[in-house]
């Protein structure tokens, strides 16, 4: 429309093409010149692309796990960063706890009680108790003497590491994780 509201007329449309050297493109040729595919290359190479970002992920995932049972800080789970709770790992892994006795014992009870008479499966019983009570009394024991060796040796002791180490010492050697990182009877300084 021109200033005063009329239409353009075909002079003035002549003098705007002469303007830009060529004619007003149609609306459909512009759209079909902007038509591309919704995918760039389809087929073949988005299945290797595919496979390729799938081998990545899995070999990263692998990296991890295996730098998280060798305990290497970067892959642990913030469960157990932080080196006051490899303190505590390394002290539990030294010693013997009575917990790593709980597990097999309570399958051994497992047994007894589908396949021993009533007055056996009381006397197993009895000794599970008397085993959970071990237990919790070396927690205890154990929650004591990590206490007085985190202040020590870190000044202050983290929430949560009573639960942590105990929780480790239930644990059956072989299934911990993070591995453990010493051997027996060889405690944390």
């Amino acid at each position: 429309m021109n200033d005063d509201g009329s239409h353009f007329d075909a002079a003035s449309q002549r003098e705007a093409e002469q303007k830009k050297g060529r004619p007003t493109p149609k609306r459909s040729q512009q759209e079909s010149v902007r038509k591309r595919p919704l995918v760039a290359k389809a087929g073949k190479d988005r299945k290797v692309a595919n496979q390729k970002a799938k081998e990545q992920t899995r070999k990263d995932r692998d990296r991890a796990r295996i730098g998280m049972m060798n305990g290497e800080e970067q892959y642990l789970t913030r469960r157990d960063k932080g080196p006051q709770r490899r303190y505590v790992r390394n002290y539990i892994d030294a010693r013997f706890s009575i917990g790593e006795l709980f597990i097999p014992a309570a399958i051994l009870i497992l047994v007894v009680a589908f396949t021993q008479p009533v007055a056996i499966q009381q006397y197993f019983t009895y000794a599970v108790w008397g085993l959970l009570a071990l237990v919790i009394l070396d927690g205890i024991i154990v929650n004591y003497i990590l206490k007085g060796r985190l202040k020590a040796k870190f000044g202050t002791v983290e929430r949560g590491l009573a639960f942590y180490a105990i929780m480790r010492s239930v644990q059956l050697r072989p299934l911990r994780m993070p591995k453990p990182q010493v051997k027996r009877r060889q405690y944390p300084e």
